[in-house]
């Protein structure tokens, strides 16, 4: 009870900071969908963690595992549950009743960052109608057919639970890249389960009228093979052409209605989980950046809680391993310095006397930083200085609220961003000022330089500096900003942006392990090398990219399924493994077709004697599983050669990506 009376204050000491982060999150640029907030306590968060954010899932025993896992870690290894906050609209977020105000407050204004990255990120489009995903009521939806099946006598409840068991180790083989769809006549199918079942279709006319043959897909012998392209889709593929093994009958049997619609609500959960993967850096990044931005430089973290909040901050950001939100809030603060940076160079090169040659002497940096710097009204607004705020350029200037401050409704001490507007925010904000970056202009080099000279084609000149920073556009980095959320996903983002610039100044480096040494040693701190090692981890949701090559391998109605090499090897145990799952839903044996490395032990010792690593040998390999044991096969390289990367492929620019 007293935990119900505790959740209900908290939530409404929540009520005003949260109604203030949306309209400061909207002042700032951002357009997030609407969230509504609910308060947990610490069970319900560790529910919640289990469920992937929401609070109906279909039964199942990982749920359990991953709630044991959770609760395990927060009792013995002291971790924090800060935020919970589902792609949906609204979104809903959860938020731990025993987390003190600062951290709610942080958790506020993290979420409505987030909440705009699902409202406008195209990857996150490809999920959902314009309104966006109605993910809860889908889940919901989920749920309550698989109690129906689990229910049914005529199911044996153990059969489900393994068939769950068995798509869910291929649930991430979805096209991640392409819009979700469905080739089966549209609407979910617990929707048309339900429709014929209000309708008293029986189940013969169903085999007849709803259900596909394979066979018919797979065209006689002497045409195309089927698929004429690799099918990314495994689930969508297995749907429907795929067939149940019996072991009784020692053959493959048509699908059970319930279990064609198994595979097809697991594929569309699939399909909505992948935006959050596929963005994980930028998404993090982004809530991380913006929610900084609220809390420390427009102070919605008051004075008294702002030491807890930067205690936060910090634990967040300087996190052991991979750490999305902190590389992903550097290089957001890259694509804005350097978008910013590159208007204010665009405006200096056209003051007479400065060239990209003599840019570095021409220009007095220290003044140029002082000029862009904001103005006193812009940067201390508060109740005594309104009279200076309206002085201001109309366009910084929310009229509205600066009238409504006059006559005492807005408390512009606590919140001055009122009576701004996007671009006086903006300006007020603008980065190449502040401390951290205040070196950022100055070390522009002489060949971007000499390449933004290039392309400038407007004559006029300016008499001074001052002059061409009179003409800036302190919006440009923000701007960027939002084109970049709209369009990128991780790969791209990384791919753009993870310069050697940007490599130089935040210290990232790669690292290999090294066979001749035994141990794990730094590489390279060359760009390429370390973007490389990012993004291995971000193609294809970061698993090995497997596609569907032919249905009727060898013409014996065997699934061949291609493994497209990008230099790194699979974990042939987990491949095995996971074919015995496949198996179960092609109904015959299954093929693997893979790239593997082998080095010689005379190659090992060479290496070894002159300290460098050795140099592996490439070479085909299939595995095929029959139903009964495992066998592996050499392949020539002319057999693998169209699954290997001209070098290593990261597929990072497709023409239809962007």
């Amino acid at each position: 009870m007293k935990t119900d009376i505790d959740k209900r204050r908290t939530a409404e000491r929540l009520t005003d900071p949260a109604a203030e982060a949306a309209a400061l999150a909207r002042k700032l640029g951002l357009d997030p969908y609407e969230v509504q907030y609910w308060v947990v306590d610490h069970d319900e968060m560790n529910e919640l963690i289990a469920y992937d954010g929401f609070q109906t899932r279909y039964p199942h025993w990982r749920w359990g595992m991953k709630y044991e896992q959770q609760r395990k870690q927060r009792q013995f290894l002291g971790g924090k549950a800060f935020e919970i906050v589902n792609n949906d609209n609204p979104a809903n977020a959860f938020l731990q009743v025993s987390n003190d105000r600062a951290d709610q407050k942080a958790v506020i204004t993290h979420v409505e960052a987030h909440a705009d990255f699902f409202a406008n990120n195209q990857w996150f489009g490809l999920f959902g109608a314009d309104d966006g995903p109605n993910a809860a009521a889908i889940l919901e939806r989920h749920a309550d057919r698989v109690e129906s099946f689990l229910s049914d006598p005529e199911i044996d409840r153990e059969a489900i639970e393994r068939f769950v068991d068995t798509v869910l180790t291929i649930e991430d083989n979805i096209e991640y890249r392409r819009a979700f769809d469905r080739d089966d006549g549209g609407g979910e199918p617990e929707e048309l389960a339900d429709t014929l079942d209000g309708l008293g279709v029986s189940d013969e006319v169903r085999a007849e009228v709803f259900d596909e043959d394979w066979v018919a897909a797979l065209g006689d012998d002497d045409e195309a093979s089927f698929p004429p392209d690799p099918e990314y889709d495994l689930l969508a593929f297995l749907r429907e052409y795929g067939q149940a093994y019996d072991e009784d009958a020692e053959k493959a049997v048509d699908f059970e209605d319930w279990q064609r619609q198994l595979i097809e609500m697991l594929r569309r959960e699939a399909y909505y989980f992948a935006p959050q993967r596929t963005t994980k850096v930028m998404n993090e990044g982004w809530a991380a950046y913006w929610e900084s931005m609220m809390m420390g430089e427009e102070a919605f973290a008051d004075e008294t809680e702002f030491l807890d909040y930067a205690d936060h901050q910090a634990r967040v950001l300087n996190s052991p391993g991979f750490n999305p939100y902190k590389l992903g809030k550097e290089l957001w603060e890259y694509v804005e310095n350097r978008t910013n940076r590159r208007e204010v160079v665009e405006r200096l090169l056209r003051v007479q006397g400065v060239t990209w040659r003599n840019f570095h002497d021409a220009v007095d940096f220290e003044e140029a930083i002082g000029v862009l710097a904001p103005s006193q009204a812009l940067d201390a607004v508060s109740a005594a200085s309104l009279d200076e705020v309206a002085d201001l350029p109309d366009e910084y200037v929310d009229c509205e609220a600066l009238a409504a401050a006059r006559n005492g409704d807005v408390d512009v001490d606590r919140y001055p961003w009122k009576v701004l507007t996007y671009e006086g925010l903006a300006r007020r904000h603008f980065s190449l000022t502040k401390p951290q970056f205040q070196g950022f202009l100055a070390s522009v080099s002489r060949s971007e330089l000499e390449a933004t000279s290039r392309y400038l084609f407007e004559d006029d000149r300016y008499a001074s500096v001052a002059d061409a920073l009179a003409e800036v556009e302190y919006t440009a980095g923000w701007d960027r900003m939002f084109e970049v959320r709209e369009s990128h996903n991780d790969v791209t983002f990384v791919d753009e942006f993870l310069t050697q610039e940007f490599v130089d100044a935040n210290d990232y480096f790669a690292y290999e392990y090294s066979q001749t040494r035994g141990d794990f040693r730094a590489s390279s701190t060359d760009a390429e090398d370390v973007k490389k090692k990012l993004l291995l981890r971000f193609t294809n949701l970061g698993k090995p990219t497997i596609a569907v090559y032919d249905a009727n391998y060898e013409n014996r109605g065997e699934l061949l399924l291609g493994h497209e090499y990008n230099g790194v090897l699979l974990d042939h145990d987990d491949a095995e493994a996971t074919l015995e799952h496949v198996f179960e839903l092609w109904g015959r044996p299954v093929v693997l077709h893979t790239i593997s490395k082998r080095v010689s032990d005379a190659e090992r010792k060479r290496a070894q004697r002159n300290d460098r690593e050795p140099e592996p040998e490439e070479f085909g390999l299939a595995l095929r599983y029959d139903g009964e044991s495992i066998e592996r096969r050499e392949l020539s390289w002319a057999e693998v050669e169209h699954l290997a990367a001209d070098e290593i492929d990261y597929d990072t620019k497709p023409d239809d990506w962007l």
